[in-house]
């Protein structure tokens, strides 16, 4: 098959792309910008664009199909030739299923921890030969890729993002995998950009759950309401599995999770991790793996990438970062540093970036979300506001919604460096959370300074 890629160079679109090149199809691409590590991983292959631009004349009659990226706008050049020709036009999500429509379809929902959950099932089926297809919203340890097809292969694990298909496919990404096994992790109010009230938000979840196949079943986490709540409300003929965070303790920096067969230590820590653990569990054991074969694998499993990842370590600090920004993921990563470091300072750094951090409304839904910090800190720039068309945030709006009167604020990068490097790093803990990069932060001179 002949597929090209408008807008080939997101992290979902180039992995597919990558994906598909490897299965053995002819994969074209165009995008205006294309950054690492994207970049290299497209030009190792032979399929990064010899010119950035859109260039209508690379659709053509010999084309098989279009797959069309979010960063794509509605008048690209590109597509508005594919829909002139008539050519056959995929969302990503649309091009997946089309992919595993005669398989088993196991996917993983939730506004938070489905990164994670669906990391450690592939981790565990890896780490015991168990060969499926898959999607990841993270690059995994011993996977080359965050998309991999086969024809041969009977399951595919899918992480379900609740985002956009499409600039012409407005549907959430999740409501067009049709899965036959799925799980619900938790529902907590995120891209306001699109879905502008909590109960639209929700809704979506309700799409999802009433998508799953006759018979199917969906594993849910009945220690967040919203969830329990929607499940059983259901009427959707399907087996309802509920899951609730393990027994686990915290011993001298080290995380014990209670198994049949005693105490075990594990590398990922905090009680939404334990809960996470416990989801990929109940699915590996949908799949067919046994409870002690889990168990053995998951004691290996390390992390998803930039999901609570150590970056340094010294006698006196650690320092770790993390892609959490909304306010649920920022409470549960904070609170489970306190809970692993609890007589070590917590320096907890968060930097605001979406668009949903910055509406006055959403705002408010922060309050709490660095309770367990000794050292609070919120970043932003007031640049990255006025690009996204946005008012302006003011730091008397940001000090009311965490309500934290000790909450330090920085608005200009060089100052927000100047006060990292500053701290006092004895007996401490830093943590720097965010879905950006912290104003260009350097890292490797951070780590240099912990591990100093």
């Amino acid at each position: 098959m002949q597929i090209h890629f408008i807008a080939i160079g997101g992290s979902a679109m180039h992995n597919l792309a990558l994906a598909l090149h490897h299965k053995g199809y002819t994969i074209t691409g165009s995008d205006d910008v294309i950054f690492e590590p994207s970049k290299s991983r497209l030009q190792d292959k032979g399929l990064l664009p010899q010119t950035f631009g859109w260039f209508p004349e690379k659709i053509h009659s010999g084309l098989d199909a279009i797959i069309l990226g979010m960063h794509a706008k509605k008048d690209n050049p590109e597509l508005l030739k594919a829909q002139e020709l008539g050519k056959t036009i995929y969302s990503y999500p649309e091009f997946l299923y089309e992919q595993s429509k005669n398989k088993t379809r196991v996917v993983i929902g939730g506004s938070h921890g489905k990164t994670t959950i669906t990391s450690m099932i592939l981790h565990v089926l890896n780490y015991h030969d168990r060969n499926v297809d898959y999607m990841v919203g993270a690059q995994l340890e011993g996977f080359d890729r965050m998309v991999h097809l086969t024809e041969e292969n009977d399951f595919i694990v899918l992480e379900g993002d609740e985002y956009l298909s499409s600039p012409i496919d407005r549907r959430p990404k999740f409501h067009l995998y049709q899965p036959n096994i799925a799980l619900l992790s938790g529902i907590a109010w995120d891209h306001i950009n699109v879905f502008p009230t909590f109960d639209n938000y929700v809704e979506q979840f309700r799409i999802f759950v009433d998508s799953i196949v006759k018979g199917g079943s969906i594993t849910y986490n009945e220690e967040d309401s919203e969830v329990k709540r929607l499940v059983e409300a259901s009427e959707n003929t399907i087996r309802k599995l509920p899951y609730q965070t393990p027994e686990y303790t915290v011993v001298d920096g080290e995380t014990l999770l209670n198994t049949p067969e005693g105490p075990m230590p594990i590398a990922v820590f905090g009680k939404h991790n334990l809960n996470n653990l416990a989801g990929a569990k109940w699915i590996c054991q949908n799949m067919g793996l046994d409870e002690d074969d889990f168990y053995e694998a998951i004691a290996t499993f390390k992390g998803a990438s930039k999901r609570l990842e150590k970056i340094a370590e010294s006698a006196q600090c650690v320092a770790y970062k993390d892609f959490a920004h909304s306010p649920s993921k920022v409470a549960a990563t904070t609170r489970a540093v306190k809970e692993q470091y609890p007589d070590r300072k917590l320096i907890a750094c968060l930097e605001l970036h979406t668009y949903s951090s910055f509406n006055p409304e959403f705002l408010k839904e922060y309050k709490g979300a660095l309770d367990a910090a000794d050292v609070p800190v919120v970043f932003y720039l007031p640049e990255s506001v006025a690009i996204k068309k946005l008012a302006a945030v003011s730091s008397t709006q940001i000090q009311a919604a965490f309500q934290r009167d000790d909450l330090t604020i920085h608005t200009n990068a060089t100052e927000f460096k100047e006060y990292v490097f500053a701290q006092n790093f004895e007996n401490a803990v830093l943590l720097l959370m965010s879905s950006g990069n912290y104003g260009g932060l350097d890292l490797d001179e951070l780590k240099t300074m912990v591990n100093d």
